[in-house]
């Protein structure tokens, strides 16, 4: 009986990939570092040489050969519940990752119950070198986070535009717009008295989604009928609901600035009795897929957090790369019209 042959199970190296393309181990280091001065014709053949074979680098021995942690950081100050039922996160943390498989990298996530700990966490991850930027969210007034990441040295991609300048790339999608069309539809379906239940106003996105409320309605010569702040969690929504429809004057129509609260609303208003959009329209913000499903399905405005992720993150990989990296403005938020609002009741004879 034959002797089987010895089957060779050892695993590609950077040499064989040298060999296959014809080329130096260094040349098929730059290439994998993205480093320039390779002609096209030769990183092809070297990329193709690699795919045959079923080599990619070795992350660890490429991130301490370039000084690099491969990775971005994401520091969320917000309390675990909220932030576990808010859609937008998850969402925007996807887009994130999906800019960062292409190239290897990995997403750091640090949630923290509070600034001291936050600014903790940043001084932590640039005194290890954990990651090579950050993506700050959740802008604040007189963000003191700007300045200290600037003092660290660590790079960060600004999600949203602060109210200061940041001295960090931009990338900002306007929610405005979609607000200023949420009165739009509602007063042009005759809505008079229009409540709101807001956000955490002590974050930019929620004081600027509050005054624009306000002075969309004061366009039309209204005011509204309730206004209540909220740290946009659903229960915050629900507890809010109640009160605005214990108020003197009840309102026709309810405008979320977050879709869980808005679907926290809608189960309070069915609770007494109330049906929408006949005796009260609701619309939220967000647009996550969830409201569409409902019933009524939920007006809202689309806010699209997988593009601004993805977006969030391009820009900060441009910073990193290139030294520097231009402002991104995103197409702007907008209405989506679903079967949660309509007229308003008609008055009692």
């Amino acid at each position: 009986m034959l002797a089987e042959e010895p089957v060779d199970v050892r695993r590609p190296t950077i040499a064989d990939v040298a060999k296959r393309a014809g080329v130096s181990k260094g040349l098929v280091s730059f290439v994998f570092n993205d480093k320039p001065g390779v002609a096209a014709p030769t990183r092809e053949r070297i990329l193709a040489a690699a795919a045959e074979l079923g080599w990619q680098p070795d992350q660890l021995a490429r991130s301490l050969s370039t000084q690099q942690a491969a990775s971005l950081g994401l520091v969320v100050r917000r309390d675990p519940t909220v932030l576990a039922a808010d859609p937008f996160f998850p969402a925007f943390m996807a887009g994130v990752e999906t800019a960062l498989t292409e190239r290897g990298w990995v997403l750091v996530l640090s949630l923290v119950p509070d600034a001291d700990a936050e600014a903790a966490t940043y001084r932590s991850l640039a005194a290890h070198r954990r990651v090579d930027g950050v993506l700050l969210t959740d802008l604040r007034r007189d963000d003191e986070r700007l300045p200290l990441l600037a003092g660290l040295g660590l790079p960060a991609v600004c999600v949203g535009r602060p109210d200061a300048p940041a001295g960090f790339p931009v990338v900002n999608l306007d929610d405005a717009a979609g607000l200023r069309a949420v009165v739009e539809h509602l007063v042009g379906l005759g809505h008079r008295r229009i409540g709101y239940v807001g956000g955490d106003v002590g974050m930019l996105h929620g004081l600027r989604r509050r005054a624009t409320f306000r002075a969309a309605l004061a366009g039309h010569g209204l005011e509204p009928v309730g206004l209540v702040d909220t740290d946009f969690s659903a229960a915050a929504g629900a507890a809010a609901t109640t009160a605005l429809l214990d108020a003197p004057e009840r309102p026709t129509a309810l405008v979320y600035a977050s879709d869980p609260m808005a679907v926290a609303g809608l189960a309070v208003l069915q609770r007494r009795g109330l049906r929408v959009p006949q005796d009260c329209s609701v619309t939220g913000f967000d647009g996550m897929e969830l409201g569409a499903h409902l019933h009524p399905a939920l007006t809202t405005v689309g806010a699209d957090p997988l593009a601004w992720g993805r977006a969030a993150a391009g820009v900060l990989l441009r910073l990193l790369d290139d030294g520097r990296a231009e402002d991104l403005e995103l197409p702007a938020a907008a209405l989506l019209v679903r079967s949660s609002t309509g007229p308003p009741p008609d008055p009692p004879a």
